[in-house]
């Protein structure tokens, strides 16, 4: 069995830098910048190496780097990253803090959902989706179950699938040609991982399994594709339920955001 040690070792040395196919800016010291849809991402190695005004000059060029672009930034900081000052120092700097999610992570041969799909509700049907048309739509839903102008992330799903599509599976839930519920694997060439992204489901249709639903789908493309382990950053709401489907809490990640 792979303990939940060795899976978060796996992601600290495997997931902190950014994907072959990002666009990034460069590097400054340990940090990777990394261009978004919706705002820019900073990540580092779980140790920075810097202490006291060194650390925070590290802060402060980043802020002030994407302030010249008039862009939004955000640092993510994983709950057991060092030194441990360094959320009053990104608050001091004026990264605000966002909502918590929980790093999780499963080994895909150890699921058993990955052999065998929960049923869906009566009506819904899932499906692959590469066109650009409903690759907008999936952006499109993701801006009205979250309250913000996703809008940006159709033309990163649309450039994702042209570049890799085995690297970039979405899957959409439909009920009666409706959009209803949308996410997406992510392979990490070169890495023992893939990476859940975009679960989201409308209001009303939340509470009936479609979300399980598209978690236990991509676990078994993630088990035809060989890929050994899973990773998702989840919502407090999602947390609970991928725990019961065999995801490990590995640590928590806060987004620090600053924007211009």
């Amino acid at each position: 069995m792979t303990d939940t040690q060795t899976l978060l070792a796996a992601y600290d040395a495997q997931l902190r830098g950014a994907p072959p196919t990002a666009v990034t800016h460069p590097p400054d010291g340990p940090l990777t910048r990394i261009a978004g849809p919706l705002r820019a991402l900073v990540t580092a190695p779980r140790e920075l190496g810097l202490r006291g005004s060194e650390l925070d000059e590290l802060i402060a060029r980043q802020r002030d780097f994407f302030a010249a672009r008039g862009e939004a930034v955000e640092w993510r900081m994983r709950g057991h990253d060092t030194p441990a000052d360094l959320p009053d120092r990104l608050r001091a700097a004026g990264f605000a803090p966002g909502p918590q999610e929980t790093v999780l992570a499963a080994v895909v041969a150890h699921t058993a959902v990955h052999r065998a799909e929960p049923p869906l509700p009566p009506g819904v049907t899932l499906r692959r989706v590469t066109d650009d048309a409903d690759l907008l739509a999936v952006a499109a839903l993701q801006s009205a179950v979250w309250g913000v102008d996703l809008s940006g992330l159709g033309g990163d799903l649309i450039a994702r699938v042209a570049a890799a599509p085995r690297d970039t599976v979405v899957l959409v839930a439909e009920a009666d040609g409706v959009l209803v519920s949308a996410g997406w694997l992510s392979v990490r060439p070169g890495t023992e991982f893939g990476t859940l992204l975009g679960g989201a489901t409308l209001a009303g249709w939340r509470g009936r399994g479609i979300y399980r639903a598209l978690v236990a789908a991509r676990l078994v493309l993630a088990a035809a594709h060989g890929i050994p382990y899973l990773h998702v950053d989840a919502s407090a709401d999602s947390a609970p339920l991928l725990r019961g489907m065999g995801f490990r809490t590995l640590t928590k990640m806060t987004p620090y955001v600053w924007s211009p």
